[in-house]
């Protein structure tokens, strides 16, 4: 059995990527710290994914909010597999859209897509 998933941490990390209204009011983390936060993100997904994946696996294997976490967490691997394009605020916008798929698949993770009892 996998250790509990920290989802307080990883959805802090999201604040500091998004901001707290949760798109992009967040300042911009110092270019130093933008590689961390993006590491962090990517280590978040790398351990959420197969959580969510495992989950779905679970009867009923049905229902649109399954279909949906599905969805996202292939969304997630896509997004662990791209890299960002070597344009100024391109490192920025990929931590982004880390936080964004990340937050998502946590939405999912949390309930949305757990089996009804």
């Amino acid at each position: 059995m996998s250790a509990p998933v920290d989802t307080v941490t990883m959805r802090e990390t999201v604040a500091r990527a998004l901001g707290s209204e949760g798109e992009t009011d967040a300042p911009p983390p110092a270019p130093e710290n933008l590689d961390i936060l993006i590491g962090q993100l990517r280590g978040h997904l790398e351990l959420l994914i197969p959580e969510v994946e495992q989950m779905l696996a679970q009867p009923p294997k049905a229902g649109t909010a399954r279909y949906c976490a599905g969805a996202c967490a292939g969304e997630a691997r896509g997004k662990l597999q791209a890299r960002p394009a070597p344009r100024a605020d391109d490192e920025l916008e990929y931590a982004r859209r880390l936080a964004r798929v990340l937050r998502a698949l946590l939405d999912h993770f949390e309930g949305n897509a757990a089996p009804s009892s």
